[in-house]
């Protein structure tokens, strides 16, 4: 990782997010889990990075804000897919949600869970998962 992106990633994980000692290890069960989503150097470019879909989140960098959402509607709890005009698209029903995770179209009627991020000592990205 050069200087430049090492402060970029710095000032943006420096915003909302807390370095967090130690790493992150995978949980079973319905207890919480922190998924470590990588170097944060691979997220820079604005859009949709739905590598995580199957672990039920996607990374969205829009501009200085990285955000992990729910990749599960909150209607009838499908899958969700990424589309290419950058929202979210439910298969089941027919509801989309944009890059905020906001809902555009129902019949979903609550926005996406946003999940809690941070970094770890290597500059890892760590998604926390809440209990289901």
């Amino acid at each position: 990782m050069n200087r430049r992106t090492f402060l970029f990633l710095s000032a943006t994980f420096a915003t909302g997010c807390a370095t967090v000692p130690g790493g992150a290890n995978f949980s079973s069960g319905n207890a919480e889990r922190v998924v470590n989503a990588g170097p944060g150097g691979q997220y820079l470019a604005d859009g949709i990075y739905p590598r995580f879909r199957d672990l039920g989140f996607f990374i969205v960098r829009r501009g200085a804000n990285l955000s992990a959402f729910s990749a599960i509607c909150t209607h009838k709890h499908c899958k969700l897919e990424a589309e290419p005009d950058k929202i979210f698209y439910c298969p089941c029903h027919g509801s989309t949600f944009n890059l905020d995770g906001i809902v555009t179209k129902g019949p979903a009627r609550r926005n996406l869970p946003v999940f809690e991020m941070s970094t770890d000592e290597n500059g890892n990205l760590l998604v926390k998962i809440p209990a289901a």
